[in-house]
């Protein structure tokens, strides 16, 4: 070997040689190894392990002991990609090493892991110091928790750590923006300030999605709760179906913030997003009136299928990339495309809840687009750099200590439409409700003229009436007409159903009755009167009656028309039946004669005394309302409250006094 210093020549001799180039290899080495390696002698705050590793790939346990000699390893920054060491190959297991410098006083310094893969190992100075999953063979866990460990006082008393990091890369892994470890995967510091920023960082990483599902779970139940008093709003049964899936999805997610878990815990969610493309498409159809026919019901179950699927696929199989895009196309074509279009139809045919709908569709169909963009550049080396500033920028973005992503915002902002809705909803139902409760007072003042009063007198009889509706105003109805010389006439009914539209049926029938009693007092004439009067009135209602003629002299006249029989002194009253008022036209009454004899007791009921029900499931019945017939009416009312009333109670009771009939 000659080498030139000026004008002289110098030989060298073999030996120099070897021992100059022993010395180049062992200087490129210390450089190698200078390159690869972290000072924390001064550390402050917690600090990512961004600077040059050295990496390889394959699988030998050596790799983790601090002398191995890694001089032929590459050197790989984390802020770059792995695959560019790896651009041909994707191997299952790659290592990294780095060596940190650290004060041997600095106590209290701790590593913290978050997101490097679903199955990895990480040693210091050969121990195994914190890990994850299986790396071979290969059993994936979650990976968006925190792992922090501290390190032990003697490792740092040597003032110089190993860490070396064996980490499994998936196929899936291999396609993702970063696969391998990143610089922000690795973390070293005090281990009450990791502590601080974990839980700031869990907070702001997660409030925005955490409040999202606790709105659309609430929300959900708020659904529920309408639907159980609106059965014809199928809209509010379908978003609580949405709020159920969210809150069969929620579990894994929420221990996964603090914990990796097996990633076949993932399982059932993946499974629960079957129902996503048909809950919320019903949802939006039922919102719109739009009746689903098989055909969307198909598509809407393949979406889910393809949509589950896509879910699952780099855990338990790999699809290829054409497959994987095709997973997910039809659920972002309906959600940004089909629907929002359905949606500003209907909003042009003048659907304000359509609008509303349609407001955060829209910037959910934005994100899909930014995606589907950010996506496809990302696969071009020359706009990977722009396309991973988009997608940072669209799915987590700093707002201040909170990250939020385009697509949480867009699923609350859509839970919030749900609410706006219903809030307007409900203020449209209390302004309805309102003029209801106007219309059922002055209902109630109606009835309390057409129902007489507590107490009736006619020479020779003692009478009381008891009516005790069950609502503001009610479906029975009474009437005691005083006819001749001391008789009167009795009509008592039951219109079927309760509230305003059987209180407007009971004002006809007491309005006919009145009508009818000028010109007969024959029971069988006056019901098939008010029979005639009902038919086509009523819909398809109808009302049970009973009509009474009662002398003077105590002989009774009655018809019934489907009524309970009355009682007399404690014995039920046998009368033929007959069809209630209002079922048909044409129909004739029979009527049977009886006498009331001095001091005898006649007593109509309405079926609300024998409807009566209790806590247990039991009707008060017949035998104990025949047990209580010839108790006072205020008596047999109050009986029937305390058992349970469940529907109207009217109670007529007849005494013929003896006094009088002696001296006829």
């Amino acid at each position: 070997m000659i080498c030139r210093t000026g004008s002289r020549t110098r030989r060298h001799t073999p030996l120099q040689a070897l021992s100059l180039l022993l010395l180049i290899v062992l200087a490129a080495s210390a450089a190698r190894a200078q390159k690869s390696s972290f000072d924390a002698t001064n550390l402050r705050e917690p600090a990512d392990l961004g600077v040059p590793w050295l990496v390889h790939a394959g699988d030998d346990p050596a790799y983790a002991n601090p002398d191995f000699n890694d001089s032929q390893w590459t050197l790989f920054d984390p802020h770059s990609y792995l695959n560019s060491v790896f651009p041909h190959s994707h191997p299952e297991v790659v290592w990294y090493r780095l060596r940190v410098k650290v004060s041997p006083t600095d106590t209290g310094l701790a590593l913290r892991e978050k997101s490097i893969s679903r199955a990895y190992e990480i040693y210091v100075n050969g121990e195994r110091f914190i890990a994850s999953g299986q790396v071979v063979p290969y059993a994936p866990y979650t990976l968006t928790s925190r792992i922090r460990r501290r390190i032990p006082d003697r490792m740092i008393a040597s003032g110089s750590l190993l860490i070396a990091m064996r980490v499994h890369i998936s196929e899936a892994e291999w396609g993702s923006q970063a696969p391998g470890f990143y610089y922000t995967n690795l973390t070293l510091g005090q281990q009450n300030a990791l502590y601080r920023d974990d839980w700031l960082a869990i907070i702001g990483e997660n409030a925005v999605f955490l409040l999202s599902r606790l709105f659309v779970i609430g929300v959900g139940f708020v659904a529920l709760v309408l639907y159980t008093t609106q059965r014809r709003q199928p809209e509010y049964l379908w978003i609580f179906a949405a709020g159920v899936e969210a809150l069969a999805e929620s579990p894994v997610p929420a221990i996964a913030m603090f914990r990796d878990v097996p990633a076949i815990w993932e399982l059932p969610g993946d499974l629960v997003r079957l129902t996503i493309p048909f809950i919320l498409v019903s949802m939006y159809f039922a919102f719109l009136h739009q009746r689903m026919g098989w055909r969307w019901r198909t598509l809407l179950v393949l979406t889910g299928v393809l949509l589950s699927l896509g879910s699952m696929q780099g855990l338990f199989f790999m699809a290829p990339p054409v497959l994987q895009i095709l997973g997910v196309l039809p659920m972002a074509i309906l959600f940004s495309v089909v629907i929002p279009i359905v949606l500003a139809m209907h909003l042009y045919r003048g659907n304000r809840e359509a609008g509303i709908l349609l407001i955060p569709l829209t910037l959910f169909s934005l994100y899909i687009y930014a995606e589907v963009a950010l996506g496809t550049l990302f696969q071009f080396p020359g706009s990977r750099s722009f396309a991973l500033r988009g997608l940072n920028l669209i799915d987590r973005f700093p707002a201040g200590p909170f990250v939020v992503s385009l697509s949480d915002v867009a699923g609350f902002l859509s839970t919030l439409a749900l609410a706006v809705i219903i809030l307007l909803r409900f203020s449209t139902m209390s302004r309805r409700q309102a003029r209801l409760d106007t219309e059922l007072a002055a209902a109630h003042e109606v009835q309390k003229v057409l129902v007489p009063e507590h107490r009736s007198t006619i020479p020779g009889f003692t009478i009381e009436t008891v009516y005790e509706p069950s609502q503001q105003v009610g479906g029975d109805f009474f009437q005691i007409l005083p006819v001749g010389e001391g008789g009167m006439v009795i009509v008592l009914g039951d219109v079927a159903g309760k509230g305003l539209p059987a209180a407007m049926l009971v004002s006809v029938l007491v309005g006919a009755i009145s009508g009818l009693s000028e010109y007969t007092q024959d029971p069988a004439e006056l019901l098939v009167g008010l029979n005639e009067r009902l038919v086509g009135r009523s819909g398809d209602g109808f009302s049970t009656a009973l009509a009474a003629h009662i002398f003077a002299d105590g002989r009774v006249t009655i018809a019934n028309a489907g009524h309970l029989s009355p009682y007399l002194d404690g014995k039920e009253l046998e009368l033929p039946g007959a069809l209630p008022l209002g079922v048909v036209a044409g129909v004739r009454y029979q009527t049977s004669q009886f006498r009331i004899e001095p001091g005898s007791r006649l007593t109509f009921y309405s079926d609300g005394v024998i409807e009566a029900q209790n806590q247990k499931g039991e009707l008060l019945g017949f035998e104990r309302g025949l047990k209580l017939s010839t108790q006072p009416a205020a008596a047999i009312v109050e009986a029937a409250i305390q058992f349970g009333q469940q529907d109207d109670i009217t109670v007529v009771a007849i005494q013929r006094a003896a006094a009088i009939a002696h001296a006829a």
